[in-house]
């Protein structure tokens, strides 16, 4: 590994659990709509707000893959339906993005990145909708990668290229580091990247995939195996 050039990071549940960020941006969200266009909060319990975000995910295949999109169609939905106009979806969407980006970083995460920063070019490979200049985090990276700009998430191999492409390097240049087994390390080790796999709760790997290249507990870990 000691050609590699760049990282790529996944986001959430691997610089941040993202459980608690989720929850707590969805009930902002939903504070506001109760205060602002409150016929949505009255005709959509949580439950069916969800049953409804499934729907869209399924009449929208093409487009599942972005969870942006999903959710601002789904808000569309919903305000309609109780006569609001479609534009109401794009405000409150800022309002969950604002709060979905209000993050607790692990506790090794802060310098372990800025200390990786400094030696290898990283990339941000999520299929989240973390934004990392509302984090705080954005100058650290090179590039983040998503599947609104790629048509694609992880583990499809060509998000991995696109990560590839933005810094110009060769697959075994690239170390990918994330939490999922499937989506982060299978995906990685799929188009060609080392991989390193963060498991942070003492997790079984699944026996069917081939094993990461590194385990880590960690981005701390990682830093030190590096040097």
């Amino acid at each position: 590994m000691k050609h590699i050039r760049a990282i790529s990071l996944d986001l959430d549940n691997t610089l941040w659990d993202i459980n608690p960020v989720i929850f707590r941006a969805e009930k902002v969200l939903r504070d506001w709509l109760t205060k602002n266009y409150p016929l949505i909060t009255e005709k959509f319990s949580t439950e069916q707000f969800l049953e409804l975000r499934i729907q869209i995910v399924a009449d929208n295949a093409d487009k599942s893959h972005d969870l942006k999109f999903c959710r601002i169609k789904m808000l569309e939905v919903a305000a309609t339906s109780v006569g609001y106009d479609k534009s109401v979806a794009e405000v409150a969407f800022q309002v969950f993005d604002d709060a979905r980006n209000v993050v607790t970083f692990y506790e090794d995460v802060p310098l372990a990145l800025e200390a990786l920063s400094r030696r290898f070019k990283l990339l941000a490979v999520t299929n989240g909708t973390a934004n990392l200049t509302k984090i705080g985090i954005r100058h650290l990276f090179h590039s983040v990668i998503t599947p609104g700009d790629v048509g694609v998430a992880k583990p499809s191999k060509p998000i991995f290229d696109a990560a590839l492409d933005a810094v110009g390097l060769s697959p075994r240049e690239m170390l990918h580091v994330g939490d999922h087994p499937e989506f982060d390390v299978n995906g990685a080790k799929n188009a060609g990247l080392w991989t390193a796999w963060v498991n942070r709760n003492n997790a079984q790997w699944p026996e069917h995939l081939d094993l990461p290249d590194l385990t880590i507990e960690t981005i701390k870990d990682l830093s030190v195996l590096l040097k």
